[in-house]
Parts: structure tokens; C-alpha cells; sequence
């Protein structure tokens, strides 16, 4: 697990500035200390930073081919290296050593470009080809590893794991994407391709990018989606049988190091199941870490300590409290760009407990997307239902009503908040669904922007970004169809965004046995109703772990990995957040309607609502302009016209 740095030439061969290649390198030193290279020619610099997991003693990087003509910069694992290694040495490949990096520079010259469709495991790489005179960038397919681009205003195009790296960079412009903005209030991150800076972009999950010098920059290629093909037809039994097959598999190939490693154990479903298949396949105890909150509505430790129990490990668990709120400055530098998801605090704790006694840590990410856990899962299931049986005429007429006539009443029993699904029900299925994940409806951020951003917005949406992954989306119902729009979204933006930073901020590296591909495409071919039969979600998944997990975990209501940030923000923090939300920041960057941050942060003080989300994503954001904008340097921050992606 590394960073990795690149500029590039796009006019010509002139000499690059190794002193901003070094700086570029040196911001990210958190996600390798142990070591770190330059490689500099005409017309390209390449830097990397090492986390050294696999082949300690020979795997340093830039590494090249036998005659230099290839070289390559690398963060990640390939999980099937000596697979691949095995197969080109037939082919006559020499290999000096015994690293994955290596695996892919002979892949590369075996296959060309087509060499990501060998690769399993989580990646981002830049490999430069001399001879074709071709960089090329490629990202892992389902988004764990990131990778930033962007063009300089000197003609050359940076990239790097981390924002903060093209940052780094002099020539690299600071300008708002208005549009991204629009994105990050309506989902709490900034989706890909785009980042809050309208000049920089996220390679996609899934895709390439090929460049030359001298032309233009192309659109990304994608190589890989979810395919969504129903499977042949199995029996439930035999379906969950190979289930846990595959995730046994999945866990063993990310169980290879030569560094100490655990896992991450909440007391979930997900990271009980991966931990019950590490005790299986390993012969000493296996290292477990929990986060505990003093609420016991938001607090799991109790279920993690009943797996640590039964599989007997070393677990350790870290309280979290409110004084974590210190963290907002530390997690803005981060994640460079807003960042909203409030669990970035307890992940950026589990992540420092986990550092403290191993370096690879394995996680339960990626169920909840590919077998259907979210409660709003269920909740769009049965709108569907509703949907499908009326038309949209009177659907809008109906329930549209009834949406602006229900009172909103956060404070009540869970029965009774129905404006929310009327005004679901008034939709059409993305629009529903955006509106059940945005964390400030389409009214609120109309009413929380200034006249002078909705007048950049021109008119666009947040929930376009769903849309453009609908009309590409391969799933054949209305559950795969939601679950695609997260994995194409809330997973690579979100959650694994958020894992990413917290654990590299600590130089920990975090493997998902359930995003393997092979295992995640073969899930996403099950029937809907194996994964959300009766209201009860992960059902096959469920039944196929009784054997290994007590019900009274399979079976208890899902809490998620959060915290109790509503009653933080109404008691002990609420200084703090009219101090941080009424301070210069946001009134002198031109972006907001301070009134009604005002208004926002009365009536959640006062309890009649719950508004702890939407000021949250209030405070990360302005976090992020005290920190990657300070406003003493941009008193107003200019914001560029709007523009569309390809």
C-alpha cells in the first residue's frame, strides 16, 4: 500500500521540475514512511511512497523493465501475482523480483493495455511506456484504491492517490466546481469523475486513461462494470454454500503478507462474517479492533465481543467520545475535498487502535451494497410496489400532495414520518431514490445556496449523477438497479473514501474480501429475492452464516457504524458549531444563505428538528475552506462557470 505521484508533459519533452516532483511526493509521506523514488526524464516525473507489505527487501519503486523502457508506479495488491507471475514466465519472462509490481510491468509487455482484465485485487498504477510514447493510468474496478488527475496551468497534467498531491503543485488552479458543490450538499461527498476543484478529476472505478503528448486528453476507457447476469438456476442452499465458498476464498488470498495482520470487527454482519473466516484459515488467534461509544444506541461493542469470544482473539476496543469533534481540522486535511460522512470519525479511531498492532487490517466493507443490507433497500422495494401500480400522472397529483401537506416530524415514532415516502412516491425511481439518500433535499439546498451559486448551477442536479449511471446500468430490477447506483456511487465516493484516507493517515492497509470482483459480479447475478426476501436483507447471506454467527447477531437490527451526532450537537457542541458555522468562514466565501444556516442551526438546537446531517456537512465544508482554502488568503472564493462531464 503506497502513494503515488506523476507530472507529464502534454505539449512536448521539456525538463520536469524535480524540486515539485519531491514536494508533490513528500505530501504523501502518511501513505508510505517506509520508503520512497523519483524517476525523472524529458517530459515526465514520476514519485512514489512505500508502505512495504509484500517482498520487504527488493519491491522499491519506480520499477522498470529490463531495458527501462517501461516503468511504473504502483499502490495496492495484486492478489493473484504468482498466479499471473507463473503464467508469463511462461511466456519467457524474467523476473529480478518477487513483487506484484513487477507482475504488472511483464503484463503490461505480455498484453498491453488489456493487462487490468488480469488483475485481481484492488490497484491504482501510472506506467509509462517509452516506446509508444504512452502513459497510462488505470483504478481497480470497484474504486478502492483512488487516483487524481488534472491539468496544470503550465501545460502539464498532474496526478497522485491523494488530492493533496496535485495541490502541492504551484501551477495547479484552486477554482471551485460549482456543480461539484451542488454534488457534495446533495450526498455528502463529491462523486466520481469529479472533485471539488473544477480542474482536477477522479479516475473512475473501473477505467483507464491512455495519453500521449501533443494530444488532446482523452476521455477514461472503462474496462469493467458490474455485470448483473442472473446466474443459471441454483438452489438456495447451493446458492449459499458457494457463497461462503467464495468469501473463504476472497478472505484467504488477502491473508498474504509478510507484516502483522487483523481485522477491523464491529459487530456487524460483514466484518463477523470475514473475521469467522480468517480464525478458520489461520493457526494462531487473529487480531480484532472495535470502536465503543458511551450511547448504547449507536454502540456494538457487545456483539463484537461475543464473535471475539467464539473465535478466540486478541481484541482490543477504543471508546469514542465528543471530544473527537477536535478531529474536523485533521479530517479536512485528509480528505482534502468536503468530506460529510460524520463515521470518518470513528473509522480514523479503529484505524489508529488497529496501526498500533498490525499493519494490514481486513475489513467488511461492500456488503451492504452487494447483498442488499440497507434499510433503505427495503423501503424502495416497497415504494416500487406502490409505483408500479399507479400511473405517474396521479402518483405526482397524490402523493405530491400529500408530500407538501404531511408535517415533517423527525421527532416522532418512525410510522409516522411519512411526508419523506409521499414525496418518494410523487417520483420516478432515480429521483425517488436520490431523494432518499440526499442529505439536503432539492428545497434545502435552494434555500441553503446564494443567489450567485444556484446562478452558476444553471439549473443542473445532483440527482443527475444517478441518472447517467441508470441509463448505463445493466441490472434487471428495481433492487439491482439501486444497488448498482451505490456501487457506482456511495461505495467508491463514500465508504471507501472514507477507509482509505483514515486507515492511510495511519499507514495501515485495509483489504475487503467482499469487494473482490469475481465475488462481487457473481453476487450481483443472485436473484433479488435471495438478497431481500420479506423485508429481511442479506437473506441468503444470512442463512448461509448460521452455522458459523448466533442469530441474535444475524438477526438484530442493523445500527450501522456512526455516531450519535444529533444529541452531540445539541448539547456539549453546540457552542462550538454556531461558532464554526457563524464564524467568516462561509459568511465571506458567497456560497450560502447565512439566514438560513441560522435558522438550520434554531431549530436543531430546539430539538423540532434533526438537522445534525445537513450541519454537518455545514461544518466539514467549512473545515475544508479554513484548511485547503483559508479564507484569510481567498476572502471570496471564485467559482468557475459550470461544465458538464463527457
Amino acid at each position: 500500500m503506497c502513494g503515488i505521484v506523476g507530472i507529464f508533459d502534454l505539449q512536448g519533452q521539456r525538463d520536469i521540475d524535480a524540486l515539485q516532483l519531491l514536494r508533490m511526493n513528500h505530501s504523501l509521506r502518511h501513505r508510505g514512511p517506509d520508503e520512497d523514488g523519483l524517476h525523472c526524464e524529458p517530459g515526465l516525473g514520476l514519485g512514489h511512497r512505500r508502505l512495504s507489505v509484500i517482498d520487504l527487501a527488493s519491491g522499491q519503486q519506480p520499477l522498470f523493465n529490463a531495458d527501462r523502457s517501461v516503468a511504473i508506479v504502483f499502490n495496492g495488491e495484486i492478489y493473484n501475482y504468482r498466479l499471473l507471475m507463473a503464467e508469463l514466465r511462461q511466456f519467457g519472462h524474467v523476473f529480478r523480483t518477487n513483487s506484484d509490481t513487477e507482475v504488472i510491468v511483464h503484463a503490461w509487455e505480455q498484453w498491453g493495455e488489456q493487462c487490468v482484465q488480469r488483475l485481481r485485487g484492488m490497484f491504482a498504477f501510472a506506467l509509462w511506456d517509452r516506446r509508444r510514447h504512452l502513459l497510462f493510468l488505470a483504478r481497480d474496478r470497484l474504486g478502492v484504491k483512488p487516483l487524481y488527475y488534472g491539468q496544470a496551468s503550465d501545460g502539464t497534467l498532474l496526478f497522485g492517490s491523494e488530492l493533496k498531491a496535485l495541490l502541492a503543485h504551484p501551477a495547479m488552479p484552486r477554482t471551485l466546481d460549482p456543480l461539484a458543490v451542488e454534488d457534495y450538499f446533495a450526498y455528502g461527498y463529491v462523486p466520481e469523475p469529479r472533485s471539488i476543484f473544477q480542474h482536477a478529476l477522479k479516475l473512475p472505478p473501473g477505467h483507464t486513461l491512455s495519453i500521449r503528448a501533443g494530444q488532446p486528453l482523452p476521455a477514461p476507457r472503462q474496462y469493467w462494470d458490474v455485470p448483473f447476469t442472473p446466474h443459471a438456476h441454483a438452489s438456495f442452499a447451493q446458492a449459499g454454500d458457494e457463497l461462503l465458498a467464495r468469501l473463504r476464498e476472497a478472505v484467504r488470498i488477502r491473508m498474504v503478507a509478510e507484516v502483522p495482520l487483523g481485522a477491523f470487527l464491529s459487530g456487524g454482519v460483514d466484518s463477523s462474517a470475514v473475521v469467522a473466516m480468517m480464525a478458520g484459515a489461520s493457526a494462531s488467534p487473529v487480531n480484532t479492533c472495535s470502536i465503543a461509544f458511551g450511547d448504547p444506541a449507536f454502540d456494538e461493542t457487545r456483539h463484537a465481543e461475543l464473535v471475539a469470544r467464539r473465535y478466540g482473539t486478541r481484541h482490543h476496543t477504543l471508546q469514542a467520545g465528543q471530544d473527537d469533534f477536535q478531529l474536523i481540522d485533521l479530517l479536512a486535511t485528509l480528505y482534502d475535498e468536503p468530506f460529510a460522512d460524520s463515521s470518518a470519525m470513528p473509522t480514523y479511531r479503529v484505524c489508529q487502535l488497529a496501526r498500533q498492532r498490525v499493519t494490514v487490517a481486513l475489513s467488511g466493507d461492500g456488503g451492504d451494497e452487494s447483498l442488499a443490507g440497507y434499510r433503505r433497500y427495503r423501503l424502495h422495494a416497497r415504494e416500487e410496489k406502490v409505483r408500479s401500480m399507479l400511473p405517474s400522472s396521479l402518483r405526482q397529483s397524490l402523493f405530491g400532495t400529500l408530500g407538501r401537506l404531511y408535517p415533517k416530524a423527525d421527532w416522532a415514532p418512525r410510522f409516522l414520518r411519512a411526508k419523506t415516502t409521499f414525496e418518494g412516491l410523487a417520483r420516478d425511481t432515480t429521483d425517488a431514490y436520490f431523494h432518499s439518500v440526499s442529505i439536503l433535499g432539492d428545497a434545502m439546498r435552494a434555500r441553503l445556496f446564494s443567489p450567485a451559486l444556484r446562478h452558476q448551477l444553471q439549473g443542473y442536479r445532483a440527482v443527475e449523477v444517478l441518472r447517467r449511471h441508470a441509463a448505463a446500468s445493466p441490472a434487471p430490477d428495481a433492487l439491482s438497479q439501486v444497488q448498482y447506483l451505490d456501487l457506482k456511487t456511495y461505495l467508491p465516493g463514500d465508504i471507501l473514501t472514507k477507509v482509505d484516507r483514515a486507515s492511510m493517515a495511519h499507514a495501515l492497509e485495509v483489504r475487503s474480501p467482499l469487494l473482490d470482483h469475481e465475488l462481487v459480479a457473481w453476487m450481483s447475478g443472485l436473484p433479488a429475492h435471495f438478497k431481500l426476501h420479506r423485508g429481511e436483507g442479506k437473506y441468503l447471506f444470512k442463512k448461509a452464516l448460521r452455522p458459523l454467527l448466533p442469530d441474535s447477531l444475524l438477526y438484530r437490527q442493523k445500527m450501522g457504524f456512526s455516531v450519535p451526532l444529533a444529541s452531540w450537537l445539541r448539547g456539549p457542541l453546540r457552542q462550538r458549531l454556531q461558532d464554526r458555522l457563524l464564524g467568516p468562514a462561509l459568511a465571506q466565501c458567497g456560497l450560502f444563505e447565512m439566514d438560513y444556516v441560522r435558522q438550520l442551526i434554531e431549530q436543531h438546537g430546539s430539538g423540532r428538528r434533526d438537522y445534525s446531517a445537513p450541519l454537518w456537512s455545514l461544518l466539514m465544508f467549512e473545515a475544508f475552506l479554513r484548511q485547503v482554502l483559508p479564507v484569510a488568503a481567498t476572502p471570496t472564493i471564485v467559482i468557475a462557470p459550470a461544465m458538464a462531464l463527457d
